[in-house]
């Protein structure tokens, strides 16, 4: 959660070791800051801000938020722009976990993406990189976005990481205008606007890489004509004898828009550049032979129905050893993106073949559907910054919307909501006055959870160390961190917002929400039994009338034995059992805050820490009838 420069000298070592053996000019590598880096780094180039040390664009000269290379292939110019929206006062982690550009930086940025920009003959492809993906990344202060930048110039693709492969290896997302808030897929549906002919289409793809940390994967990206591929390389198992990217066709799932499908209806292209299959190969050993086999998958199996060795091009400026082979493209046209299926297989000279992946491809420009999993839906379909506001409104809403309610029934309302009228008359309205006006019984535990809320919304929740070298400690409410700068002593407010959300949601949601609920279900498990005693003791409401066949029909409509066993007091048990999930949780969550800021929960963020575990206790005393 901090700085450690015995890391950073790591870094530069290991980093100088791979320049070296790679044999490739260091200028050309390039480093990017994350929020890792900027961990407790109060200010960029201070005493702690390792990066601008150690990192290889800092021995580069590279020290501004936005950096561009540029190369010049032909008649087209790649322009590769990378930028750092870390936070400009780095906090610890984990309320360090989003991208925060400025309107300086998307100023510089939309800048370096202008260049030749007024030369149509020259077509440019743009290419631009970060760490955040654009889930994670906050608007500016005037609310303009990185989105808006990239569907402004149309970039090819824009690449990012920090989401690891932890929730998944699809985190791509092709973006289009609109949908700023939620996507549902990872490609949205093109309007019709974007597929009328315009030269100027809005779009780019976003692709996440996964983490060399843990995981071992490696991505190798190539532009062939103008067009983005990729192949990623996990290498968990070991080194790779051989690497093979397919380059042409492109995969129809992560790579195509819609200007492909453009460039195909109006045959803006060069022929050429259909003619042939493309890969490129990497080999620790010399290739003997590449062959390319192309798929059609329309009878519901895989058939082949192409079969063809490829030429190394002697001529190719490429790292890697391009081979081609020429094809009959048009008989691969078709309305389905999916039909088709490539692969290609290289065997070196010791026999080993290797073979890609098959991928399905598309003449037509036309992309395949797609879909997230949850867990990938979760962390790139949502704008999580532009959420936070809206789920805490909420959140809170609804949590004092349960606790006032059963204050205004009782206040405007005739009704009685108890469990006999309720089993009478088993409607919504009846079920939720009651189950509400039984915690509102409890008086104690009911304000209890009021003055909470209140607490959360008008006081600090945390006080801890920021910084990487300590000093004053700095308070946290929903709104974000307060603290003194450390170097220039001045006041900062609402650092770390939306970042302060990976701490205020969670708690809300898992630790409030579900105490809030369990309360409730104690409450009415202590009135069910109460009724139950009452039933098996004789006691009734009535006991001074004298019972006829009517009215002892009415009182076992309303008091007869429980199917739910209240007797054995079941619910009750396991409501017990969910408060001890619920402490585990919060202690959990108290303890990575505890080290993160080095706090002591009883000087510290006692409220915070205590008031949960102590209202649920509280509680279970409180219904503990017998």
């Amino acid at each position: 959660m901090k700085q450690n420069e015995q890391e950073w000298v790591e870094y530069r070592d290991v980093m100088e070791d791979v320049v070296k053996k790679s044999g490739l000019d260091k200028s050309i590598f390039y480093d990017l800051r994350g929020n890792h880096d900027n961990f407790g780094v109060p200010a960029v180039g201070g005493t702690f801000d390792f990066f601008s040390n150690y990192s290889l664009n800092a021995q580069a000269g590279r020290t501004g938020h936005v950096n561009s290379v540029t190369l010049q292939t032909g008649i087209r110019r790649h322009l590769f722009v990378g930028i750092d929206s870390t936070m400009a006062v780095g906090l610890r982690g984990p309320t360090n976990l989003f991208g925060h550009p400025t309107d300086k930086l998307l100023a510089e940025l939309d800048s370096e993406l202008s260049k030749w920009g007024a030369e149509p003959k020259n077509p440019v492809i743009k290419i631009s990189f970060g760490h955040f993906p654009l889930s994670f990344s906050a608007a500016s202060e005037s609310g303009r976005t990185l989105k808006d930048v990239f569907l402004k110039h149309s970039i090819s693709s824009y690449l990012c990481g920090h989401l690891h492969l932890r929730f998944g290896t699809n985190l791509k997302r092709l973006h289009r205008p609109g949908n700023d808030l939620m996507q549902l897929n990872m490609q949205q549906k093109s309007s019709k606007k974007n597929l009328n002919g315009s030269s100027h289409v809005q779009e780019f793809w976003e692709w996440e890489m996964g983490d060399w940390r843990k995981s071992r994967a490696m991505r190798i990206l190539a532009v062939d004509r103008g067009h983005s591929s990729f192949v990623d390389i996990n290498l968990k198992s070991g080194a790779k004898k051989t690497i093979i990217l397919p380059t042409f066709p492109l995969d129809s799932r992560f790579t195509l828009t819609s200007s492909q499908l453009t460039e195909f209806e109006h045959q803006s292209l060069d022929p050429s550049h259909y003619m042939t299959i493309r890969a490129l190969v990497f080999s620790s050993s010399s290739i003997v032979t590449v062959v390319a086999r192309a798929y059609d998958s329309h009878l519901g199996n895989l058939v082949l129905v192409l079969e063809d060795s490829m030429t190394k091009i002697k001529d190719s400026s490429s790292r890697g050893a391009l081979y081609a082979a020429p094809w009959n493209f048009k008989a691969f046209q078709d309305s389905s993106p999916e039909r088709y299926w490539l692969q290609i297989e290289a065997i070196d000279v010791k026999g080993r073949s290797t073979l890609t992946e098959l991928r399905p491809f598309s003449i037509n420009g036309l992309s395949s559907s797609i879909s997230w999993t949850w867990k990938e839906f979760m962390v790139m379909g949502f704008q999580w910054a532009a959420l936070y506001f809206p789920i805490l409104m909420i959140s809170l809403g609804f949590f004092f919307f349960i606790l006032l309610l059963p204050v205004a029934l009782l206040l405007f309302s005739k009704r009685q909501y108890t469990l006999q009228n309720f089993t009478t008359d088993k409607s919504v309205k009846n079920c939720v006055g009651w189950v509400l006006t039984e915690l509102y019984k409890l008086r104690s535990v009911w304000l209890g959870f009021l003055g909470y809320l209140f607490y959360l919304v008008l006081c600090p929740w945390l006080s801890g160390q920021l910084f990487t070298d300590g000093g004053e400690r700095g308070y946290m409410t929903y709104r974000g961190w307060v603290v003194k700068h450390p170097d220039t002593g001045k006041k900062l407010e609402y650092l770390g917002f939306p970042d302060i959300m990976v701490i205020v949601i969670p708690h809300l949601v898992f630790v409030v929400f579900p105490s809030l609920l369990v309360a409730l279900g104690l409450a009415v498990e202590s009135e069910m039994y109460r009724v139950h005693l009452l039933v098996l003791s004789g006691k009734k409401e009535d006991d001074h009338c004298k019972e006829t066949p009517k009215s002892r029909h009415n009182n076992n409509q309303n008091h007869r034995p429980s199917k739910f066993h209240i007797g054995t007091r079941w619910i009750r048990k396991v409501l017990m059992v969910v408060c001890l999930v619920i402490f585990y949780k919060h202690f959990k969550s108290c303890k990575l805050l505890v080290k993160a800021y080095e706090m002591n929960p009883l000087l510290h963020f006692p409220v915070y820490t205590f008031s949960i575990p102590l209202l649920l206790s509280y509680a279970i005393y409180k219904t503990n009838r017998h």
